[in-house]
Order: structure tokens, then sequence, then C-alpha cells
């Protein structure tokens, strides 16, 4: 123990941290570190779902430790190790910390189940995950400053390269922020940008700023929590208002400064909204860890901005610069994603990457991953997890002699049973994974959709200087051509005009339209299909004939222009089917909009609940108020009994007959 005290002095000295890898049997892990921590003064944080010193946390709450400090950690692997969570951990600790990661035998540790998989595989019970911790021994072993204290090996700790005497900022600005402070505060009309690692102080540089405004300023951010340290500094000048309040607040809302920090965790159109209403905004985002942000936030977003100013922070506050905990994280976990910085060039040619590249070409695979980070606004650790070890995944590239250019993620879906996918159907299961083959199901019209097997394209990505040449669409054609037998190719994405004509030139159909924004694009989600099978061309024929059917239905509910046209008035044998799932199952009103409003063109009944809901588009809460109804669960209650009553009135048999079948889709075997 006393080496491993001495290092932590000499740590605090330089303004360094260390990981401390601690490998062997359960008992011996915990026994050790605990000795540690009784040895050497500090807060020993253990993070971990068993744990062993009095100041713990469960590595699913250790997003909440953003913003504090400790001096030491450990973070116990044993069972399982969330990438994410040991990331946050590391950004939490001071300079002078040791953070010690307990894992199980270091020989037998690759093929330990591992908990944390049940998180993103898919699978049922916890699989092993040989490709990541592989990947994770190597940069251990490959990193002179990580310390691994084997149970089956003597353990002892080599000497470590001299470092400078370190200088704790004193809480001025640095160099860095001053120079942006002043560009900053003399800025005209417009929108800046400040991106940063984390630990580089963006925040305290935004607090500054509205400290020394001669003006007003709001902050804004996904959070309040997330702005202590913007508070902090600017001290009286401190005012947030959430985003959703704000958006509300706008036409009577006036400051001279707009300060929106960590803006790549809000959807686009949020900040578009935002950024037009002010005469001077600056935005602050983490763009590359554990945030999961991606420089897709500066290739989408900020690049739409008219004249932009963009800075960035580099240098350290709360360690040194070349802290060999930040180096290792960043490393292991490939957040140095792709700068696109370089253009590449030569001819390019598509290939298979199996998961096995992760152990027999490294570099590769990880160019691979780091393509599709840069660009895209939320890659995180989960996915490198989910992309070394998960089953049915499949990877394609687009490279030339040197380099990869383009990337394909497709993840192997349906094949579900027949009693399965009709209970999906009627909304009374809802197994994980399987995204777009259970929306076919449980937004479609057939019962049986998420028998049939479909690839989905998870992530596309071409590098900037290699778009519009075509091999996004070589990329699709590629995989049509090489994917183990299937029905179809699927894609679910946030739709914007653009994205669908990219779809559509890559021939697929249209078969899904949602009915409400998604929180993190703040686009709508649009499914489309390329049949492969005649069965998969059956599927799609009949899903966007659907889809044209209750287009006009719709377009009301959709603040976007729809891409297909149509507004069948008359019940067919699909919608009764349909409607009998909404009435006598949990299939979902917005899913069923089309057949409901043909329901009550030809039903003379009141049907208050639902006429008000589709027909006068009465809002919940003023429809609840009419009808007396506590709330929403009530109002659909009754709304599903009114469809029944509707359906029964047009014909009794048939209704009765439908609401058989579908109760008997809850007892499938």
């Amino acid at each position: 123990m006393k080496p491993l005290i001495h290092a932590a002095a000499e740590m605090a000295e330089s303004g360094i941290r260390r990981l401390l890898v601690i490998s062997g049997e359960n008992a011996w892990c915990e026994e050790q570190a605990v000795t540690l921590a009784r040895a050497l003064p500090g807060d020993w944080l253990w993070v971990g779902n068993a744990p062993g010193l009095p100041v713990n946390c469960a590595p699913s709450a250790v997003r909440t430790l953003l913003g504090q400090e400790f001096l030491h950690a450990v973070f116990d692997a044993r069972s399982g190790l969330d990438a994410e969570a040991l990331a946050v951990l590391a950004g939490t600790l001071k300079a002078g910390s040791w953070l010690v990661l307990l894992t199980p035998d270091w020989t037998a540790w690759p093929e330990q189940a591992d908990s944390d998989a049940a998180r993103w595989s898919d699978s049922p019970q916890p699989i092993a995950t040989p490709h990541f911790i592989h990947h994770l021994q190597r940069s251990m072993q490959s990193d002179a400053e990580v310390v691994c204290w084997r149970q089956d090996q003597r353990f002892e700790l080599k000497p470590f390269p001299l470092r400078p005497r370190w200088q704790a900022a004193s809480g001025a600005p640095q160099q860095e922020q001053e120079r942006i402070l002043t560009e900053l505060l003399a800025m005209a009309p417009g929108v800046a940008v400040v991106t940063a690692p984390r630990g580089r102080g963006k925040s305290a540089l935004a607090g500054m700023l509205l400290a020394r405004l001669a003006g007003s300023g709001l902050v804004t951010a996904p959070s309040r929590a997330a702005t202590d340290v913007i508070a902090a500094h600017a001290n009286e000048a401190f005012e947030f208002v959430a985003p959703d309040a704000l958006l509300a607040a706008l036409p009577s809302l006036h400051a001279d400064w707009l300060i929106i920090d960590e803006a790549a965790a809000l959807p686009g159109q949020v900040l578009r909204k935002l950024i037009h209403r002010f005469p001077r905004v600056l935005l602050t985002t983490t763009i590359q860890g554990y945030e999961g942000t991606g420089r897709g936030f500066l290739l989408k977003f900020c690049a739409s901005v008219p004249q932009l100013r963009q800075y960035s922070l580099s240098a350290p506050i709360r360690w040194a610069m070349g802290d060999p905990l930040e180096r290792f994280i960043a490393g292991a976990l490939l957040f140095d994603d792709e700068d696109f910085s370089d253009a590449p060039q030569g001819e390019i040619h598509c290939s298979v990457v199996e998961q096995t590249a992760w152990d027999q070409q490294p570099e590769r695979a990880a160019g691979l991953y780091r393509l599709l980070s840069g660009a895209h606004y939320r890659t995180s650790p989960l996915d490198l997890r989910r992309m070394m070890d998960a089953p049915g995944q499949r990877f394609i590239a687009a490279a030339t002699a040197e380099k990869t250019v383009g990337a394909l993620w497709l993840v192997e879906e349906g094949g579900l049973g027949d009693a399965l996918s009709q209970a999906v159907w009627a909304g009374f299961r809802r197994p994980r994974g399987n995204l777009v083959a259970q929306s076919l199901a449980a937004h479609g019209g057939d019962p049986l959709a998420a028998t049939l097997k479909g690839w989905r394209v998870s992530r596309i990505a071409v590098h900037p200087a290699r778009q519009r040449e075509g091999a996004g669409q070589a990329l699709v054609a590629f995989a049509r051509r090489h994917l183990p037998a299937c029905d179809y190719l699927s894609v679910s994405f946030g739709y914007t005009p653009e994205l669908w004509r990219f779809w559509q030139a890559c021939g697929f159909t249209l078969v899904r339209f949602g009915s409400h924004r998604e929180a993190s694009s703040g686009c709508y989600t649009a499914m489309a299909l390329f049949p492969l099978t005649p069965e998969g061309e059956s599927l799609t024929r009949l899903a966007h004939q659907r889809l044209q059917r209750d287009a006009g239905w719709l377009q009301p509910w959709v603040e976007e222009a729809l891409p297909v046209s149509g507004k069948a008035s008359t019940l067919n044998e699909s919608d009764w089917r349909e409607l009998a799932g909404f009435a006598w199952a949990h299939r979902p009103l917005e899913t069923s909009v089309g057949s409901l409003h043909r329901l009550l063109h030809a039903s003379s009944l009141p049907l208050l609940a639902l006429r008000g809901r589709l027909e006068k588009r009465l809002a919940l809460n003023v429809l609840c108020r009419q009808l007396r109804l506590s709330g929403r669960k009530a109002l659909l209650a009754v709304q599903r009994r009114e469809a029944a009553m509707a359906l029964a009135s047009l014909d009794a048999a048939r209704a009765q007959a439908l609401k058989e079948w579908v109760l008997q889709l809850q007892f499938f075997h």
C-alpha cells in the first residue's frame, strides 16, 4: 500500500489522476480496495450495486454526480461494466486521485457474462463481451501509467515519469477564457459557440460573461442542475429559464444575451427557434466524451447558422495537461472521434466489417466507430459496447486505400412467432428490441408483420468531403447484396425532406409517419422499407397503401407536409381489425386515426369523446373537462368503449367475433 500512497502524493503535486486496476477473486479485490481506502485519506466514493464503502452510488445514478468533485473512488466492475458511468466518475475526480477499478480475474474476464449487457444487447440474459474486454485489457497493458494489480501476479509499482509541479486554478479566468470573453463582450449581434471536452471551463466562461455584461442575460439548458457552475460564476446575474418555458414565453421575454448550456443535448428545431429571438446567443457544448453529442452538432446544426463565431477551450482547469486518467478513458472509449479535417482521396470500395475485427484489425474497426461517432449527435459508450459485442449486428465500410469514408450499421430484427407478433399488434406485449419490426405490427395493419425478418439501418455516415458522390447509396446497395437472407431492409429516421430524398434514391418506400415530434431530434419519426422477398414486397405494398389511405386524416395532426397523399372514407376489412384492436385491446388512438375517422364517418352515434378529439380536435384537458372525466386515462377508456359501441351498431356479429379474437391474443404461448 505504501507505494500507492506515495504515488498519490506525487500525483497531487503534479495535478494528475491515474487508474488502478485490481483484478482477481471478488473477496480479494474488495479487501485490497477497502484496505487502501482506510490507509489513504480521501472521499472514497464507491460506484457499484454492492457498495463496500460508506459513500456510494449505483452506476445508474452516477450522472447525478456531475458538477461534484471527489478525492479517490472505486468503480466496481466485477459483475458488469457500465462504460458511461466509468467515464462520468473519472470526470468527477480531483487532481491527486486514484480511480480504482475492480475487475474479475484477468484471464476469465473476457468470457464472463456482463450484467450491464442487459441494457444494450437486447438479449434476455447477460452475455459475455469478449471484444470490449480484450480491447480494454489491451488499452490498460499498453498504457505505462495504468497500474494493474493482479491476484495471480506479484505486485510491483514501477517508477513514473517525473512531472512539473502543478498550479491549481485560482478562479480567475485562464488565458484562453479571457481571450474568448474579450471577444464575446465586443461581439456584434449574432451567435457564438464554445466547445470543449469536459473540465475545460466552458460553463465557468459562460458565468463570467454574465457577470461582466452591461445588459441582461438569460440561461437555459437541458436541466437546471447542470447550470450550477454558471450560477457560481455569474452571481446575481444568473437567471435560468427551462427550454419549454422559454419557448412559451418568447413573444414577451427579452434579454440582451441568451446562453444555452450543453446546447447539443437540445433538439435542433428548439435551438433554431431560440437563437432567432435574441440579439446575441452563446451556445456551449461538450463535443466528445460520455455526453454522446459527437461532432454532429458542429457539422449539422452549427454549419446551418450563418456567420457563426466558433471558439474552443483545450487547456484543462481541474487537472494538469496530459492527465493520465483522462487520456486512458478517452483512448479506451474512443472519445477522440473523427474531426473530418482531412479529405480522404482515392477510389471507394465497400466491404463487410465483422465484430471480430476489434481483435484482428482494431484500427479498422475503430475507424468505423469514429466516423459514426463524429457524424451523429448522440453516439455514446453504450453504442460502442453494442457495436463490439451485441448479437445481430452488421457493419459495412466504404473506404479508400488509406481511410474509412463511409459506414453503415445494421441491426437484425423480426422473426417473432405468430402469437407474439399478434400480441405486439394488439398492444399486449412490447418485447425488447426489434424497433421497426415491432412498429410494423404495433402501428401497422398486419398482426403478423413482426414474423418477417429484416435488417434495420441503425446508423449511416459518409465523410463530409466525400458526400454527394453516391457513397451512401453504394453502402445500401452493397448491404442488399451481402446480407444474410431476410425479407426487407428498413430504416427509422427523423423526417426531413432532404433525408427522405436520400432514402427514396436508395429505393425505399415510406410505410409510416409519426404524429408526434421526437424530443431528441425535433422531427417526426418516419419508417421506410426496401423489400427483398415476395413476402417483404407484400408487407411493403400493404403498409404503404395504408399510409396513403390515412394521409389526409393524419395531415392535420402533423406540422410537416406529408410526402404521400390520400384520404379513404370507407371502412375495409383491415380497418375493422384495427378498430377491434383499439376497442378491445391496447392499440393507441394515434395509431388508429385513419380507421377511427372512417368509423365516425360510417356511424350515426354521438360518440362525443371520439368526435371531440378527432373531428373537433379539442385539447385533451378541454375534452376531459367537457365530459367530466378525471384525465387522459379515463378519456381513452371512454373512447375505446365508444369505438366498441360503434362497431357493434354497424355489425354486431362481426364485432363480437373480432372482440373474441382480439381478447385471445393476450393468452399466447
